[in-house]
């Protein structure tokens, strides 16, 4: 187990060398939004976000690292399927407020 401040969490960018891990792995690489997580500045592990698809570095203890990301990824994918802080509340308001709030009429 690591703790919170060894490893770094983050979305993957085009710089990143998956496909290297993939082949640590012996696993095709993944495709779309991916996570990935870094252990003393290395990618490690990679999740995918789309199909919640992992591959990981086999000589590095990722079991931990893995389970936090998956934790991570649920909270990812929640925020993309809910609408924002101001939509919820104003589908809470009566109509006449949410009208003039929102510029049309009642």
């Amino acid at each position: 187990m690591h703790a919170a401040s060894n490893y770094v969490i983050r979305m993957a960018t085009d710089e990143d060398d998956l496909a290297r891990l993939a082949a640590l792995d012996s696993s095709r690489p993944l495709e779309g939004s991916i996570l990935v997580g870094e252990l003393d500045g290395a990618p490690v592990v990679a999740l995918s976000l789309d199909d919640d698809r992992a591959i990981s570095d086999p000589f590095s203890p990722t079991g931990h690292l893995l389970a936090t990301m998956r934790v991570r990824a649920r909270g990812v994918r929640a925020v993309a399927h809910m609408p924002s802080l101001r939509d919820r509340l104003l589908a809470g308001l009566p109509t006449i407020y949410r009208a003039r709030l929102t510029g049309r009429a009642a």
